[in-house]
């Protein structure tokens, strides 16, 4: 598996290559990803500097439209999105030993190519609650299929004098939606 700093080659381009950039933009958004004690530090420098952070989390197994428009939503709710993203660990944990589809770098590089994202880290616990609680955003975001009672961290966001929102789903997409069309399809090939 590859770590989210081995695209260090991608720094220094061919000269004349007609891909540079393309190349570059790559290397931007891999620079957005943070090992999780350099989120830490991110978070706090940014709160110093006057900004709302937004904070989201989850799987982000295989990405779709659901997710790109959470982001999108959750973007305009402050002034930086910081994804926290399940590790692969801690995602064959919570969905079992046959996730994760994609490699923890893989998802994180994707998520990090969106412009509404910032930032993106990657957390080891099956819960995101030790992250929330030491991030403590101005706005945790969750997708609507949880409510705000079930919004891991709350508590502690709304403590802080944070807050937490639920935005609603879209319709229609899902990981699980996805897999499952791709074993019918599979199913059905001659």
């Amino acid at each position: 598996m590859r770590k989210p700093n081995s695209y260090k080659r991608l720094a220094s381009p061919k000269v004349g290559c007609g891909h540079h950039s393309s190349i570059v933009k790559t290397h931007m958004s891999v620079q957005k990803i943070l090992p999780l004690h350099q989120a830490y530090l991110k978070v706090a420098e940014l709160k110093r500097q006057g900004l709302r952070v937004v904070l989201t989390n989850g799987c982000f197994d295989l990405i779709h439209p659901g997710h790109t428009r959470l982001f999108a939503e959750a973007r305009q709710l402050g002034d930086v999105l910081i994804v926290a993203m399940n590790s692969d660990s801690s995602l064959r944990a919570l969905k079992g030993n046959n996730r994760a589809l994609q490699p923890e770098a893989e998802r994180a590089e994707i998520i990090a190519a969106l412009a509404a994202v910032d930032y993106v880290t990657i957390f080891d616990d099956p819960s995101v609650l030790s992250v929330v609680a030491r991030m403590l955003p101005a706005v945790l975001v969750k997708g609507g299929h949880y409510t705000l009672d079930q919004i891991v961290g709350r508590n502690e966001v709304e403590a802080a004098g944070g807050r937490a929102v639920s935005i609603p789903i879209v319709p229609g997409y899902s990981t699980t939606a996805i897999i499952e069309a791709a074993q019918r399809a599979a199913i059905t090939r001659p």
